[in-house]
C-alpha cells in the first residue's frame, strides 16, 4: 500500500521533469536556425552609379590640376627671364647706338653716354623707396630709415654730344626734402660729363592711377615725358656709379623679379589632389562626414 501511494507521488514529478527537458531541447533546437542569406537587390546596384551630375563636380579638381600645371610653364618662364635679366645686366657698356630706335631692344643692357644734363627742365617720379644693389633697402646710410622709405626719383633731359637728339635720364633718388633742386645746388652738375646708364622702356598706366598732371609722375610714362621736354621718346637710367655728392642716388634700376610661382604650384596640387579624394569619398564610395 505504501509502495503505490510513492509511486502516485512521484509520477507526476517525472512527467514535469519530462516535459520541460522536451522544451529546452526544443528551445536548444531553435537556436541553432540560421537566418537566410539577404538577396541583394538590383536598386541597390543602381544607386550607386555616378551621376551625370557627378561626373561633373570633377571639373573642380581637373581644373585644379590644370592651373597647377601652367604655373609649372609660369616658373620655368620667369626663370629664364631672371637668367636673362642678369646676363643682360652684367654685360660691358656699349657706346649709346647712332639710331636710338635699337635702345627699344636693348632694355636693362648699359649704354655709355656723353653730353650733358639740362637741368632746367627735370621732371619728377614717384613717390618711390631708395633701391640699394636693386632692391629696397635704405641708401647706404645716406639717409635714415624713414628718409628712405619716401622720395622721388629725378628725371633731367640729357643732350648727347656732337649730336642733335635728347634722351631722357633717370639720375636717381632723393628724398622728399630735396625734391626742389633749390635744395641740392651742389648735385646741379655742369658742362660735359660721360656715364653709364641702364636703357628702361616706358611703364604700362597701373590700374586705377590718375590722370598725370603737372612735372610729378606716377609711373614711367616716357612719351608723355618726353613730349613735356622736347625729347626722344628713349629712357635710362644712371648707375650708381654716376652719383655725385649732394645728388641723387644713382642705381634705380629694379634687378629682382618676384618669382613665387612654387607656392602656386603647391596650393593648386594639393586643391586637385584635395577635391578628388573628396569628390570619390561623397559621389563614387557615397560617405558622408
Amino acid at each position: 500500500m505504501l509502495k503505490t501511494i510513492v509511486s502516485l507521488v512521484q509520477a507526476p514529478r517525472q512527467t514535469s521533469l519530462a516535459t520541460a527537458g522536451r522544451c529546452r531541447i526544443h528551445t536548444r533546437t531553435k537556436s541553432r536556425i540560421v537566418p537566410p542569406p539577404k538577396i541583394r537587390s538590383s536598386q541597390n546596384d543602381h544607386s550607386n552609379k555616378v551621376t551625370p551630375f557627378g561626373w561633373g563636380l570633377l571639373v573642380i579638381p581637373a581644373t585644379a590640376f590644370g592651373l597647377g600645371c601652367w604655373q609649372v610653364y609660369r616658373k620655368q618662364w620667369k626663370e629664364e627671364l631672371i637668367r636673362e635679366l642678369e646676363r643682360k645686366i652684367h654685360m660691358d657698356p656699349v657706346p649709346i647706338p647712332d639710331d636710338l630706335s635699337d635702345l627699344e631692344g636693348m632694355e636693362y643692357e648699359t649704354v655709355r653716354i656723353r653730353g650733358e644734363f639740362l637741368h632746367d627742365q627735370e621732371l619728377h617720379l614717384g613717390p618711390r623707396g631708395c633701391l640699394q644693389h636693386g632692391d629696397s633697402q635704405t641708401a647706404g646710410g645716406l639717409f635714415s630709415q624713414r628718409e628712405a622709405s619716401i622720395g622721388y626719383l629725378v628725371i633731367t633731359p640729357f643732350k648727347l654730344e656732337g649730336r642733335d637728339d635728347k634722351i631722357l635720364v633717370n639720375r636717381g633718388w632723393v628724398p622728399k626734402r630735396y625734391l626742389d633742386p633749390k635744395t641740392r645746388p651742389e648735385g646741379q652738375i655742369r658742362g660735359v660729363l660721360e656715364l653709364n646708364a641702364v636703357v628702361r622702356l616706358p611703364e604700362a598706366r597701373p590700374q586705377f592711377s590718375p590722370q598725370q598732371r603737372g612735372a610729378i609722375f606716377l609711373y614711367r610714362d616716357v612719351p608723355k615725358m618726353s613730349s613735356l621736354c622736347g625729347t626722344e621718346p628713349y629712357f635710362v637710367d644712371a648707375t650708381a656709379a654716376a652719383t655725385v655728392p649732394g645728388g641723387p642716388v644713382g642705381g634705380q634700376t629694379r634687378v629682382t623679379l618676384r618669382n613665387e610661382h612654387l607656392s602656386y604650384i603647391i596650393t593648386w596640387f594639393s586643391l586637385s589632389g584635395f577635391t578628388t579624394w573628396l569628390w570619390f569619398r561623397q559621389v563614387v564610395r557615397g560617405k558622408s562626414f
